[in-house]
């Protein structure tokens, strides 16, 4: 068993790829307000003023569609869910970085990098949700750790996030704190590449070849 895996055992977590949980398990993970319902994790896949014309129930469907929940034998999905026991507790949005369209355009991404953005060998992991009433228990972090060997396992050559930390005293703006934490990459086993703005760093895992 890999590194990861033990912690995410270790915390007492259960973790999927999307496919395996069902459309109600998504609901109760994003909630019914708030700003993880609002956007359903269609940020980073809808660019410019198409977020905006998206409704919340647009972006939901689109969300399921993209997930593949309730098909356990779909050949692809677009992130992970946490379980506590039987609870849905968790999501983490990973899969090849060609898959958000954001990310094209993004300073904290391509700053002050010469990468190939068509390059569908490396993956990214965009935004973690954990449910209302079960932070602070560590569920970002296993899910850190369970991209990293679902990327893996997936063909993946490069796994990265692009975190947040925030200076003493400074509010997040609006959808930050759900790109993740700094600190959740590093003990994942992810290093530091880029510091592209003064909140957001660039944060990779390079998969050796097998």
């Amino acid at each position: 068993m890999g590194t990861n895996q033990e912690a995410t055992k270790s915390a007492g977590m259960r973790i999927v790829p999307a496919n395996q949980a069902g459309s109600a398990d998504l609901e109760m993970v994003f909630g019914s307000r708030g700003t993880a319902w609002d956007c359903q994790c269609q940020w980073f896949q809808n660019p410019g003023k198409a977020f905006d014309a998206l409704s919340v129930q647009e972006r939901a469907h689109d969300l399921r569609a993209q997930t593949r929940c309730g098909r356990p034998d779909a050949p692809s999905t677009s992130g992970l869910v946490a379980y506590l026991g039987d609870e849905p507790v968790g999501w983490c949005a990973v899969e090849p970085r060609t898959a958000y369209p954001r990310l094209r355009t993004s300073r904290v991404t391509f700053g002050g990098r010469d990468e190939d953005k068509d390059d569908v060998g490396v993956w990214a992991a965009v935004c973690f949700v954990t449910r209302t009433g079960f932070r602070r228990r560590g569920v970002s972090r296993a899910l850190a750790a369970a991209a990293v060997d679902f990327a893996r396992s997936r063909g993946a050559r490069a796994l990265e996030g692009y975190p947040l930390l925030l200076p003493a005293g400074k509010a997040p703006m609006w959808g930050e704190l759900y790109v993740g934490s700094r600190s959740i990459f590093a003990d994942a086993g992810f290093r530091e590449i880029g510091h592209p703005t003064p909140r957001r760093f660039v944060m990779r895992i390079d998969f050796e070849k097998p």
